[in-house]
Parts: structure tokens; C-alpha cells; sequence
């Protein structure tokens, strides 16, 4: 069959042409070897059909990769495990912090700070060198949703009515120098054009391009614990409501994993997995 001419249905819906180099580009990104790569896109060709859907070939992919090796398909499902820090968006908030944190700012999640006109809870608020940027997180549980102009006009205002507080009334020795949003899923081409016009920092799952929020996590190896593929979503959802939300922090105190219960060849698997994930990232 001539996969060129395969349709693919998106989670949006919409419908696109099957993309060999699409599948290899993402496989690539795990750093797996060229041979698994191609032996997991040829299997996966053999299986495709007319209408077949985007989730469909990733679970595919997914599951072929993970015979292979754990740690490559944990770095391949980064994208839906971080859908899977819902439902609240608060994991989001704690993960996006830990990003600043590890970029060497000091960092506060739902910190309320003063505007000139009504007080507001900023989901990160980060500081290094005396100089601070508020940060709002905009987190979707489902993929297909995107952010519209509506976000970053809405943030823009807000962050005006901080600054316009914070530079008249400065107790402060750091400067407030920037406003960001951060989403786990993508812009509108408005609200890029909105948010850029008006000097906003925008992070997306891929935007700006080669800096986006999955190039940071691959760069910093900041994977959240929602990538393994050995504990249970029970477990994911333990250490989630204890504000354990990075692989990296099962790894330094590894006590969390003693109170799941679980036994110590179990969790020797475990930890095995995150290490070499967190060993693994590109530079």
C-alpha cells in the first residue's frame, strides 16, 4: 500500500496525509537507534489504513518501542504525560516552576501579588539577577485545544496592572521585566501575533521553535513522573498529590517510592527506568 496516500484524522478532527517522516522525526527525538526506528515505522506502515487516527499510530509506535526499550518510549510519550498531570492544572504550575527553578531562578507558585487596581494570584513567580517575571500556565487535559487571542489579552492586562503597582511602589530590589504564558498545548496564530506585538514571552509545547517547552524538558532532562511507564497511574496520582511532579525528585529523595508500598525489585525497575531517562537528555 502507498502510505503517501493514507489519511490520517488528528485529534482535532482534521485530516491530513500520513507522514512518514513525521513518525521517524518523533522517534528520532528518543534518541533510539536508526535500526529500531525503522524496523518500529515499517510495522507500523504495514498496519495503516485509510482513516486511521493520529492516537492510534502513537499507541502503535508506543507500544513497539517500549519491547524495545522503556526509557526511549518514556521520552516518547512525553507529550500525553503531560496531559496526564491534570485535571486540576496545579501539577502544571508546580512542572512549569520546576522549569524556571532548574533555569537557576528562585521560584513561588500562587503567590498573590498587588496590581494597581485588584490584587492577583500569579501561578510562578521567578526571580533571578533582581530581576522578576510573572508566569501564568494555561493547561488543557485534552489534546485539540488550543489558546486563543483571548489568553494573552486577558495575562497582558493583568501583568500591566502588576507592573504599574510594582514600579510605584517598589519595596522590592528586583526589577518586574517580563510577563509569560505557558501552555501544554499550542497557540492560534492571533494570540501569537497578539502576544508578540504586545511583548509578552509565549512557551508552547513547541513554540519558539527549537525552544518550546518539550526542547527545554529534552535539554534539562526535567521529564514529570507521568512518563514512566512502570508505576501505575494509583502511584503517579500518590506522588502527584504530594507536590512530587519531575522523575528527578523520585531520584533525590527516594523515600517516596518506600511509602508506595511496593517491593525493592519493583522499585530498583523504577528507578532504573528514570535514571536512564534523565541520563538520556539531548544536548
Amino acid at each position: 500500500m502507498d502510505d503517501t496516500n493514507i489519511n490520517v484524522i488528528k485529534y482535532s478532527g482534521k485530516k491530513v496525509k500520513f507522514s512518514t517522516s513525521k513518525l521517524y522525526a518523533s522517534l528520532k527525538r528518543t534518541g533510539a537507534e536508526d535500526a529500531i526506528v525503522n524496523q518500529i515505522i515499517d510495522k507500523v506502515r504495514d498496519e495503516l489504513y485509510q482513516g486511521i487516527s493520529t492516537k492510534e499510530i502513537y499507541n502503535r509506535a508506543f507500544a513497539l518501542l517500549k519491547k524495545k526499550e522503556r526509557h526511549f518510549a518514556s521520552k516518547y510519550k512525553l507529550k500525553k504525560a503531560i496531559y496526564e498531570l491534570g485535571p486540576t492544572g496545579f501539577p502544571f504550575e508546580r512542572f512549569v516552576a520546576a522549569v524556571f527553578k532548574y533555569a537557576g531562578y528562585s521560584v513561588e507558585v500562587g503567590k498573590i501579588l498587588n496590581g494597581k487596581c485588584v490584587t492577583h494570584e500569579i501561578d510562578v513567580t521567578a526571580t533571578k539577577n533582581k530581576e522578576t517575571i510573572i508566569v501564568e500556565c494555561k493547561f488543557h487535559g485534552e489534546q485539540g485545544f488550543n489558546c486563543n487571542v483571548k489568553v494573552p489579552l486577558y495575562i497582558n492586562s493583568r501583568y500591566l496592572d502588576v507592573k504599574a503597582h510594582w514600579d510605584t511602589n517598589n519595596q522590592t530590589e528586583s526589577k518586574l521585566i517580563e510577563g509569560w504564558v505557558v501552555t501544554n498545548t499550542r497557540f492560534t496564530e492571533d494570540a501569537l501575533k497578539f502576544g508578540n506585538c504586545c511583548g509578552l514571552h509565549l512557551l508552547s509545547w513547541d513554540y519558539p521553535k527549537g525552544d518550546g517547552l518539550k526542547d527545554k524538558i529534552d535539554r534539562l532532562g526535567l521529564y514529570p513522573i507521568t512518563v514512566s511507564t512502570l508505576l501505575t497511574n494509583r502511584e503517579k496520582e500518590f506522588l502527584l498529590n504530594r507536590n512530587v511532579v519531575l522523575c528527578r525528585e523520585v531520584i533525590e529523595d527516594v523515600f517516596y517510592l518506600d511509602h508506595l508500598g511496593i517491593s525493592n525489585i519493583r522499585k530498583d525497575r523504577i528507578l532504573n527506568e528514570i535514571k536512564q531517562l534523565c541520563n538520556s537528555k539531548n544536548h
